[in-house]
C-alpha cells in the first residue's frame, strides 16, 4: 500500500498547541487518511476518478466519517494512522443529501473518538482548526468567514453550508474542529471567492456542518444510506450565468442523457414555474415528488424554445454496492 502524498501545511497557517483550550495534539489524531479504490466501470468513476484520496475522522468506536465522494462506490477503502499502521475499512453508508459517508474500521484502529459539537452555534469570524491526518503539520488554524447557502453543479443543495479561510489544501474529509475540540464540520471542497473591498480571489474551503448527519446518522450505520423515498435526480450539471440556468454537463446514462439534454441548453421553467437559479431548480425539481417522478421542463436551445418531460430516478440505482468484507 503506497504512502499518501508527503506534504506540509506552511508553518504560518499552521494551528499552535497553546492558542486553544483544548489538547490539539489529542484531538487531531482522530482525523485519519484515507483511500479508495474504486472498480474502472463505476458510474462515478468518469467524474472522480478510480482511486481517490482524504482525511476522515473517528467518531465512534471503528466508526470514521468523511465526505461520501471519496468512497462511493469503493471495493476498498484503507485507514492511515497517525502512528504509521494501515487498516482496511468497509463504505458502510453515503446521503447524497448531505454529502456525508460512513466507513467502518475492519481492524482495531485504537483512536479515540472526536465529540459531536452542535454547528448552528458557530459564528462568523469563530477561530476553529481544520484538521487534516498527520497531525499540527497537515492542519490549518483557520476562521469561519460565511455561513450561507451553497448550490453545487450536481443537484446539491446545502441551506446553510459552513465556509473557512485560510483554505486547507487537502481538504476532502478534513475536521473542522470549534474551540472546545469538538467536530463542528467535515471538509467538502475548495473554491475561490473575491476578497472583500480588495478585489482580490481568496481559496476557501466549504464545510457541511456537523448538525446535518445528527438526523441520518443512525440510518447510514443500519442501511447504508438514509431511509425514506430519494429525491429526485436527472443527472444534469449546471451553472447559473446571467440569470440564467446553464447546462454545462450531462451524466452518461442518466435521466437527461435519456431525454437528449444537451450542454448549452438553458433550463427556463420546471414544470411552468420560472426558475432563474440552481437553488430554485433543484427546490422546485424536488417539490415535484420522490425519485421517478417526471419532472417537465421548459429548454432554451440555440434560439428554439421546447418542452420536455425528464423521467427522474434515483441515483443510487446507477451505483455499485460496497463489497461486503
Amino acid at each position: 500500500m503506497p504512502a499518501l502524498t508527503e506534504w506540509r501545511v506552511p508553518p504560518a497557517n499552521q494551528p499552535r498547541a497553546s492558542d486553544y483550550g483544548f489538547d490539539l495534539d489529542r484531538s487531531l489524531a482522530s482525523v485519519v487518511g484515507l483511500h479508495a479504490i474504486i472498480p474502472p466501470d463505476a458510474f462515478s468513476a468518469e467524474t472522480l476518478g478510480t482511486e481517490r484520496a482524504g482525511n476522515g475522522v473517528v467518531i465512534d468506536n471503528g466508526l470514521v466519517l468523511t465526505i461520501g465522494y471519496l468512497i462511493t462506490e469503493a471495493e476498498s477503502v484503507w485507514l492511515h494512522l497517525a502512528d504509521g499502521r494501515v487498516v482496511e475499512g468497509h463504505a458502510l453508508g453515503f446521503d447524497s443529501v448531505t454529502g456525508f459517508g460512513l466507513v467502518q474500521a475492519l481492524g482495531q484502529l485504537d483512536v479515540e473518538p472526536l465529540p459531536l459539537g452542535n454547528s448552528a452555534k458557530t459564528r462568523v469570524g469563530d477561530r476553529v482548526v481544520v484538521g487534516g491526518a498527520g497531525g499540527r503539520t497537515r492542519s490549518v488554524a483557520s476562521q469561519i468567514v460565511a455561513k450561507q447557502e451553497f448550490a453545487g453543479y450536481w443537484e446539491y443543495l446545502l441551506d446553510e453550508a459552513v465556509f473557512t479561510y485560510p483554505a486547507h489544501p487537502n481538504w476532502g474529509g478534513t475536521a473542522l474542529l470549534n474551540e472546545r475540540g469538538e467536530l463542528i464540520g467535515i471538509g467538502s471542497l475548495q473554491l475561490e471567492r473575491e476578497r472583500e473591498r480588495e478585489g482580490k480571489a481568496e481559496h476557501v474551503n466549504m464545510i457541511v456542518p456537523i448538525d446535518l448527519l445528527k438526523p441520518v446518522l443512525d440510518d447510514l450505520r443500519k442501511f447504508g444510506r438514509v431511509n425514506k423515498p430519494s429525491r429526485p435526480w436527472l443527472g444534469l450539471y449546471s451553472t447559473e450565468i446571467d440569470n440564467r440556468l446553464v447546462v454545462i454537463g450531462i451524466s452518461t446514462n442518466g435521466p437527461a442523457a435519456r431525454a437528449e439534454l444537451k450542454t448549452g441548453d438553458v433550463i427556463l421553467a420546471v414544470d411552468g414555474e420560472e426558475v432563474t437559479s440552481q437553488t430554485a431548480f433543484y427546490k422546485k425539481m424536488w417539490a415535484l415528488g420522490a425519485a421517478g417522478v417526471d419532472v417537465p421542463l421548459t429548454v432554451h436551445h440555440e434560439g428554439v424554445t421546447f418542452d420536455v418531460t425528464v423521467t427522474s430516478t434515483d441515483r443510487f440505482k446507477l451505483l455499485k454496492a460496497p463489497k461486503l468484507h
